[in-house]
């Protein structure tokens, strides 16, 4: 074949078991000398990169089950059906909404998915707070509502999560695959490992153990059978800075399987939209300084957000990038985080008594329009695009852990399909998917191909969007960093933007990535060009990111981007 990827050594399962043959220079219970003279030296590459042996259980790039368990490396048959591009069917989802059953909530299962669908959405986590009332018996109170919504909506995947207060930091979504188990499985965890329900005499050491046991005990749920897939993934990371960055390390380690990404965006959107028209506050309710619980490494950059996103994910060569760097898979995701709408006109029904019921009464017409609230409708703003094999629970979960994700405000693109590949490879549908790994021998030519399908029809603002710019960003990999604190990634920067046409329908690109000598990834950013500045790291990191929101003066619409997930490029 000899364009060396790997996409036909796995089977197609993602299961942890499914690996197929572990290769012998990554088999370290082969001693290297048995090993061919090419096996050798690659493993010695893999050692000196840290990406073998210890310190690299984390890293999906260099251990074969985690890498088989992670959904990597991908096939990328074709998807039967719906809108196929690049031979996956895009998905588009929410994975953090809220309903009647959280405290701070106010609308029914139905009416979080019913509109999440006119909306465009495919699928949806209704993820209520994690509390007294939601553990003791909310889990329970909105299963028969989610059951009915799967019922009433058959084209809308409808999950049960929560949202979980992990120990020692932020929020996060937890959710699991369908099935008799996952009310159980689900209580079982949050009475166990909510931050709220732990003692409050615990020790800040205490209480992250208790994170990793969470997610480990979510892991074993699966290797249990009881849930055929449970996923986390961290919420608003960077809005308080109390998730520090071995947090992040830790929780990736506990169980890649589990563990797999953070949102890029937060959601809360609206709360940007000025005044009188709407609340005039900061996107995503990003407005914080740092408190004692904040992690003191932070800059003060890190509490507002950047062209929307949140400061991990918005600046080249940060967080984000220094765990990519390592080779740890973590995707970015962007999500709605609706419990209150922007123009709604209903408020909690009377009478209502949350702590005895665990929910409040169903929403009822108030007449007034609320222009102070912070959210859109899931599927409204932001949508989360998951390349997925069928329409199936099962398959929005393993695309979401293979991290075949791209995610857009706004709808600024209608589609995209970005794959490497050896240089030249004209075949059809070949090259490695978002979220894959392409092993090739070094000294290899590598290319980008990029396709975007431009917007040609309005978004839910009545306005068709206009991409302006897309850059490519490339980093490389440097192995497990020795201070587990670290969030920048020096060698990380764009490297190429591409203006795009006024008028275009299409933008279709072949960057060239140079021949093979180190190992590297890359990822994809695009904007309306609307709101930029230079990047946090410099003008020749990032010549013209996003922009630092302002409180008070922060309309969403006014300021689109889409970011995708990383590839990456191994010698083998």
């Amino acid at each position: 074949m000899g364009h060396g990827h790997h996409h036909h050594d796995h089977d197609h399962s993602h299961d942890a078991g499914g690996a197929g043959d572990v290769p012998p220079a990554l088999d370290l219970s082969v001693p290297d000398s048995e090993l061919s003279p090419s096996d050798v030296s690659r493993r010695g590459f893999l050692r000196s990169a840290g990406l073998l042996g210890a310190g690299a259980a984390a890293s999906v790039l260099a251990t074969p089950s985690a890498a088989a368990a992670a959904g990597l490396p991908h096939s990328h048959g074709p998807a039967g059906g719906g809108t196929a591009k690049g031979g996956f069917r895009w998905l588009a989802g929410d994975h953090h909404i809220h309903t009647q059953h959280s405290s701070d909530g106010l609308y029914r299962v139905i009416d979080q998915a019913g509109h999440g669908r006119a909306f465009g959405l495919d699928w949806v986590v209704i993820t209520d707070h994690g509390s007294n009332a939601h553990a003791k018996i909310g889990v329970e109170k909105v299963n028969p509502d989610i059951l009915a919504t799967r019922k009433e909506l058959p084209d809308l995947l409808t999950f049960q999560g929560l949202e979980w207060n992990i120990p020692a930091a932020e929020h996060a979504t937890v959710f699991v695959h369908p099935g008799r188990h996952e009310v159980a499985v689900l209580k079982q965890f949050e009475q166990t490992f909510d931050g709220s329900q732990l003692p409050a005499t615990n020790t800040n050491e205490q209480n992250e153990a208790q994170a990793i046991a969470g997610i480990k005990f979510l892991g074993e749920q699966v290797r249990r059978r009881k849930v055929e897939g449970a996923l986390f993934l961290a919420n608003h990371p960077a809005r308080r800075g109390i998730d520090s960055p071995h947090e992040i390390r830790n929780w990736r380690d506990a169980d890649p399987t589990i563990a797999i990404g953070m949102e890029g965006a937060p959601g809360h959107q609206a709360a940007g939209i000025p005044a009188p028209n709407g609340r005039g506050g900061a996107r995503g309710f990003y407005d914080n300084n740092p408190s004692a619980a904040s992690f003191q490494g932070y800059p003060l950059e890190t509490y507002r957000t950047w062209g929307g996103f949140d400061w991990m994910t918005a600046t080249v060569g940060g967080l984000w990038d220094s765990l990519l760097s390592e080779g740890r898979a973590w995707w970015v995701t962007v999500n709605s985080d609706s419990h209150v709408n922007y123009l709604d006109q209903s408020d909690r029904g009377p009478g209502s008594d949350f702590e005895a019921n665990g929910r409040y009464n169903d929403p009822v017409y108030t007449g007034k329009v609320n222009t102070g609230a912070g959210d859109f409708w899931p599927g409204f703003y932001g949508r989360t695009n998951v390349g997925s094999t069928s329409f199936s629970y099962k398959a929005v979960m393993d695309g979401l852990r293979a991290g075949r994700v791209w995610v857009d405000h706004g709808r600024l693109i209608k589609s995209l399909d970005a794959r490497v590949r050896v240089a030249g490879d004209r075949r059809a549908a070949t090259g490695t998917p978002l979220g894959g790994v392409l092993h090739v021998r070094r000294g290899t030519a590598t290319e980008l191909t990029l396709e975007i399908d431009l917007q040609d029809v309005p978004n839910w603002a009545q306005f068709v969007p206009v991409l302006s710019r897309v850059d490519v960003i490339v980093g490389s990999v440097t192995g497990p960093v020795a201070e587990r604190d670290t969030f920048t990634a020096p060698n990380t920067k764009v490297v190429k933007s591409y203006e795009v046409s006024p008028g275009a329908r299409k933008l279709s690109v072949t960057y060239q990535l140079g021949r093979l000598d180190k190992p590297f990834y890359l990822r994809l950013r695009g904007t309306d060009g609307k709101r930029t500045q230079p990047g946090l790291m410099g003008a020749a990191v990032d010549p013209a990111g996003p922009k630092l929101d302002v409180i008070g003066d922060a309309d969403p619409w006014g300021d689109l981007w889409f970011y995708t997930n990383p590839i990456w490029v191994l010698p083998r």
